[in-house]
């Protein structure tokens, strides 16, 4: 297929084009940058984004458009100026991708939209699904809402939609568990905030897989949630983490100490929700990990060790030769 992906340069963006690449498909990544050759078979880059571009002339006959692009939530304190850039990002990248459907000749067959779970608000008690519609009263719920209907407006122009409520996306170098993971290298893990808070996780690898799965089956559409069926608590998450990489769970971190460094973005980390994948389960998708111990295992299973050899040592105890 001829594939669009706009936001190809993140790290879902790259393990995504990485997959289609190896299944032959043929994609283009939308960049502002001029002049951007590939250097790899069936990868192309075109430009968008700014008065000159006509990125529909490149882009017709496409028969799948992904959005992932937007400012990273984790990019800085959520100023008033920050929380304006998270939020017009989308909705500028959005309202772009509907002025180029808007001018093909042949409009592409589905969107694949980014969102997140952040629409259901947090909570420690509820348990959410894509039957709740109604949504939170919080600056990611209110953004994520706002961001929705802007790619909605697609479905005007006969294209089917499926709005990616990504959980907490686990991978190795990238995300935020390579954040959660650095005290514990350093032998510093432990319980944060009250540890009830719950995490709704899943694998890069089953982000990649659900997305492709969502292009071949024609009944989703809207919101599906893309995360494990099995989240865990805060508390169980850092020692599941802690058990994998041999590390102690024991160092607490105060919630208090975390609003007073990450201000607002705090709630990142110190509220969550629990969530299910109610559409991807009943349309038949198979998650290739669904409990947290086996995704950290593979994960870190080919972990360098860079800290123990730091330290004078390898991976496993012994001194490097």
């Amino acid at each position: 297929m001829k594939i669009a992906i706009a936001g190809g340069t993140g790290f879902v963006g790259k393990a995504l084009t990485n997959e289609l690449l190896s299944q032959n498909h043929e994609v283009f990544i939308l960049t502002r940058r001029k002049n951007s050759p590939s250097g790899k078979r069936n990868l192309h880059f075109v430009q968008w984004l700014n008065d000159e571009s006509k990125p529909w002339e490149d882009l017709n006959a496409t028969d799948v458009f992904i959005n992932l692009a937007g400012e990273s939530i984790n990019s800085g304190r959520w100023t008033g100026e920050q929380k304006k850039r998270i939020l017009e990002s989308r909705l500028q990248s959005t309202g772009e991708l509907l002025e180029i459907f808007r001018k093909m000749d042949r409009k592409p067959r589905v969107l694949i939209n980014a969102s997140a779970i952040g629409y259901y608000g947090t909570s420690e008690s509820e348990l959410f699904t894509e039957e709740d519609n109604i949504p939170g009263n919080d600056f990611l719920a209110n953004t994520v809402k706002n961001w929705e209907q802007k790619a909605m407006e697609a479905s005007s122009l006969g294209i089917r939609i499926v709005l990616c409520r990504f959980g907490i996306i686990l991978d190795r170098s990238k995300g935020a568990l390579s954040r959660i993971a650095l005290p514990y290298r350093f032998f510093a893990g432990g319980r944060v905030g009250s540890g009830q808070q719950w995490v709704s996780w899943i694998h890069i690898d089953d982000v990649v897989r659900g997305i492709l799965f969502a292009f071949h089956h024609e009944e989703l559409r809207g919101p599906v949630n893309f995360t494990a069926p099995h989240p865990v608590t805060m508390d169980v998450f850092g020692r599941i983490l802690g058990s994998v990489l041999k590390r102690p769970h024991w160092l607490p971190v105060p919630g208090f100490a975390l609003k007073l460094l990450l201000g607002e973005m705090s709630t990142l980390v110190l509220e969550g929700q629990q969530v299910q994948p109610v559409k991807l389960i009943k349309e038949g998708f198979e998650f290739q990990y669904t409990e947290l111990s086996s995704a950290l295992k593979n994960i870190f299973s080919l972990d360098t060790r860079i800290f123990p050899y730091l330290l004078g040592k390898n991976g496993n105890g012994r001194k490097k030769c």
